[in-house]
């Protein structure tokens, strides 16, 4: 199991996710989005499995004007202006190989194991 965990060091969930795996003795990397951001691959493979690019978005926020500008975007200036802007991700965006999750979801992350 190779597991990559994308958020940010202030969201809660994300928190939650560490502690998910760390109880379990689950090594996982944890990549700060704000610091490194996501490579195009893998938002693509996270986007891939979740439903793609809309389900990645974050509604709620609080970068009201980019996310205004989104969504009156093009479909394919979309994951620019998402990877310019990584606070715009839903988190955490967890990921297993192919499979992966947006938000905390033990019961899917379950599973894995």
């Amino acid at each position: 199991m190779n597991i990559q965990i994308f958020g940010t060091k202030k969201c809660k969930d994300t928190r939650k996710a560490e502690r998910f795996f760390k109880e379990r003795g689950i090594k996982f990397q944890f990549v700060d989005i704000n610091e490194k951001g996501m490579s195009r691959g893998e938002f693509n493979s996270v986007a891939q499995a979740n439903g793609g690019i809309d389900a990645m978005i974050n509604w709620d926020s609080k970068d009201k004007d980019t996310l205004a500008l989104l969504k009156y975007s093009r479909e394919e200036d979309k994951q620019d202006i998402i990877l310019d802007n990584p606070r715009l991700i839903r988190t955490p965006a967890v990921r297993n190989g192919k499979q992966s999750t947006l938000g905390y979801q033990p019961d899917i992350w379950k599973n894995w194991e």
